[in-house]
């Protein structure tokens, strides 16, 4: 016997769980399948959410035994590692039983257990107790997310505690000595700041010469020498040619990229933070007749739609950038076209954080891809060093930096380096949403005293060619 839906999700990560809710807000009968025991995916579960926990903390204390004391404020900080992980802990949970109410709320059926298409609209869930569910559906969503990348051509054995992944690496039982971390990009530096402000000696071995490899180049490498000065170690241009562990630690062979000597370096933890690929397996999409591409992506086109009639993919398990909030975009205008609407996604206005201290953030275009393209822009930047309340927060470190067309002023791109970032781009990306200008932005008031002021200066710098405050 089987049930029979408009939709069934396999997934329940932003992308699955944002698409089913979506979904069945616009009338149809949604289920949704998550092989883990929580809803949430990865994000919720092991990464986004778990890891923000983590990285506030650990700034709270950092600030608590750094930089309170120039406010006035005496203190000495005494680190509680398990009440911080509790605290992670209870985020979490927070979270993923949000999802199952928001699931009741919306009368979306989940069903815990591994999914796998079977047949056209049909999905057979095995159960943890071996037993299985049939669910039809009309139409089907992959939504699976990705899983930890490793390192190509090299063997890397994980396990709990000195080799390990992102999973691992936000539930450490004590604060390591020394931790290696290959991978230079967002997951490795949150999770290395993490650790370092604990007291970890941090080391990052990075096979490009710069991190944040797609980032604005200029934002990357001044946000570099702010790491450096809060104790990591770089080595940039590096290719990781061996990981492995010797008794209680882990130690990382690497050299240059270019041709050289090698170099090992050891460490009580290494953290693999090499990016993530598409989780297909299991999925039976090869029976399916389900296509992935030359990156083991599933394939889609402008509709999310596969090859195969009546199955749909969206986040991380498809083309584009590794972001939660992405994959949500895709959930809701998938949802929209199912239910016989006009959804859409402007994947030029999507933006992207790193949430350490302090925050990187960016939207559209960088300088080096506008160059690349022939096209005529202008730059204009503000330091927070100007603007009045972050030197009342003692958060002068970073710029906004903003890239319009050199003849229309529309905007581009915005990159920011510095406290808030993360919120302060959401102007940006709404900018350009609308197609906007730097001018658009240059005269909409500002609340002073305020860090979004620095937008509305960098604005002004690249309409008009001269900021205010500087």
């Amino acid at each position: 016997m089987s049930d029979t839906y408009d939709l069934v999700v396999i997934g329940s990560g932003p992308g699955g769980y944002v698409c089913a809710i979506k979904a069945a807000q616009l009338g149809l009968k949604v289920a949704c399948v998550e092989k883990r025991k929580t809803y949430g995916g990865t994000c919720l579960n092991v990464g986004c959410i778990p890891s923000k926990a983590l990285l506030h903390a650990s700034e709270r204390f950092h600030e608590a035994g750094h930089q309170l004391a120039d406010l006035g404020i005496k203190v000495s900080p005494e680190l509680d590692l398990p009440t911080m992980m509790g605290h992670k802990d209870k985020t979490v949970k927070s979270n993923v039983d949000g999802i199952a109410y928001l699931f009741k709320k919306n009368k979306v059926t989940g069903v815990v257990g591994t999914g796998k298409i079977t047949g056209k609209g049909t999905v057979e869930v095995s159960k943890d107790d071996g037993s299985t569910e049939t669910l039809e559906a009309k139409n089907i969503v992959i939504a699976t997310g990705s899983e930890v990348a490793g390192i190509p051509g090299v063997e890397v054995q994980f396990d709990a505690d000195t080799i390990v992944s992102s999973d691992e690496a936000i539930a450490l039982s004590q604060v390591p000595g020394e931790m290696v971390i290959v991978g230079g990009g967002v997951i490795g530096l949150e999770l290395g700041s993490v650790w370092s402000r604990l007291g970890a000696k941090v080391t990052v071995v990075e096979y490009l010469d710069k991190v944040l490899g797609p980032m604005d180049a200029e934002v990357s490498t001044a946000f570099q020498k702010l790491l450096v000065k809060q104790g990591f170690t770089f080595k940039l241009g590096a290719k990781v040619t061996a990981v492995s562990k010797d008794g209680d630690k882990g130690s990382v062979t690497f050299e240059p990229a270019k041709g050289g000597e090698a170099e090992t370096v050891s460490a009580d933890v290494v953290l693999v933070a090499t990016g993530r690929k598409p989780y297909t397996a299991g999925l039976g999409l090869e029976s399916a007749g389900v296509e992935l591409d030359d990156r083991g992506r599933v394939h889609i086109d402008e509709h999310f739609r596969t090859n195969v009639d009546g199955i749909y993919a969206i986040g991380d398990v498809v083309r584009g950038a590794m972001l939660a909030h992405k994959a949500e975009d895709e959930g809701v205008a998938l949802a929209e076209i199912l239910a016989g609407q006009s959804g859409h996604v402007n994947y030029d206005a999507i933006p992207s954080v790193v949430y350490t201290a302090p925050e990187v953030a960016s939207v559209g275009k960088t300088e080096e891809e506008l160059k690349k393209a022939g096209i005529d822009y202008k730059v204009g930047k503000f330091p927070f060093m100007a603007n009045g309340r972050a030197r009342a927060m003692l958060a002068t470190d970073g710029f906004v930096k903003m890239l319009t067309d050199a003849k229309t002023d529309k905007l581009l791109g915005c990159h920011i380096l510095g406290a808030g970032a993360g919120d302060l781009i959401v102007e940006a990306a709404l900018v350009m949403e609308f197609g906007g200008s730097a001018e658009d932005v240059a005269l909409t008031s500002h609340a002073h005293p305020s860090l979004s002021e620095a937008m509305r200066e960098a604005a002004m710098a690249a309409a008009y060619g001269k900021p205010i405050h500087i």
